[in-house]
């Protein structure tokens, strides 16, 4: 925190992690549009950051604070909206109305603090990764820490059931369980590290139309993810490679053909196991060893518009300055 002629600016940056859904199995769609879910979260090795600067005369006075005003900005990427559209500005109106901060009339108080919040991305953008829900979940930790509202872990955790589905998981971040329509949450013991090749296509992929070719062309499915929680509880990455699985996968390749033969490839050059990433397109492969990841990386390097060897479980949001 920074003080100079009666104004305070403060910041802080927090750095959040991707997902990978080991597991996706869905159980059927709802009467209000939602589909029931089982899956099978855990965070991957590449990171969005994202930055909150407080600044303004008496801004650190939390009084102050309720005639805030708030301010978006992002390095400009294709595909995200740098308006009230972004879920992570969503994600800071939420903990505002939550919180009573930057709500207040502020007529009246023209030298009011400002609160900015600015975005970089590498997760990609409609990608299956969860890129918008991780933006969301690193806002809130963010806020939370700047304006100093102190909420819990789990206060913050049903704000984000609110954002989406994948909110929740990421708040928390590490491994989870997840059902209903996937911000029902529960921590599943985990072992290990795991190295993985993300095969990733510039071209993005609706979740939304992945899920109407579902309704479509698929089934509700009854596979359950018991083989991949044995996998994780052991530490196995062989069986887990075995046991990865996504019924959203039939879908994703039914609107992208050329994505079943990428996940190929990445079998056919050594992978324990392939699978699309959620609602895709992105395809990770898993490999023996963050060595063996590498290899495999430059075997299938060809076949993707880009590649990324990670890490998983990657914890969650993390305060990495401020």
């Amino acid at each position: 925190m920074h003080t100079e002629g009666g104004r305070t600016t403060a910041s802080v940056r927090v750095r959040v992690p991707s997902k990978v859904n080991l597991f996706l199995a869905i159980r059927g769609r709802r009467s209000d549009g939602y589909h029931e879910v089982v899956t099978v979260l855990q965070t991957l090795s590449i990171y969005d950051t994202v930055e909150a600067v407080l600044d303004g005369t008496g801004a650190v006075h939390p009084s102050a604070r309720r005639f805030m005003e708030f301010v978006f900005t992002l390095e400009a990427v294709d595909g995200v909206p740098g308006d009230g559209d972004n879920l992570a500005v969503q994600a800071a109106e939420a903990l505002m109305a939550a919180t009573g901060v930057g709500v207040a009339d502020r007529n009246g108080h023209p030298d009011v603090p400002v609160t900015r919040l600015h975005l970089s991305k590498r997760i990609p953008v409609a990608a299956g990764m969860a890129g918008g829900s991780a933006d969301a979940a690193a806002a809130l930790v963010a806020l939370n820490a700047l304006w100093e509202v102190e909420l819990e872990p789990s206060e913050l955790r049903e704000i984000a059931v609110a954002l989406g589905s994948d909110v929740p998981f990421c708040v928390s971040g590490g491994t989870a369980l997840a059902t209903g329509t996937g911000t029902s949450t529960a921590q599943v013991l985990t072992r290990g590290t795991y190295a993985w090749v993300v095969g990733i296509s510039n071209t993005p992929l609706s979740t939304a139309d992945v899920y109407r070719a579902h309704d479509e062309i698929g089934e509700p499915s009854d596979v359950e993810p018991d083989a991949v929680l044995q996998a994780l509880r052991t530490g196995d990455a062989e069986a887990l490679g075995a046991a990865l699985h996504n019924d959203l996968e039939a879908a994703t390749c039914h609107l992208r053909p050329e994505l079943a033969s990428h996940r190929d490839a990445l079998l056919d050059a050594g992978a324990l196991g392939a699978v699309v990433s959620g609602s895709g397109p992105t395809i990770v492969g898993l490999a023996a060893s963050p060595q063996e990841a590498m290899a495999l990386a430059d075997r299938v390097r060809d076949r993707f518009d880009r590649v990324e060897v990670a890490l998983s479980p990657a914890g969650g949001p993390e305060v990495i300055g401020g």
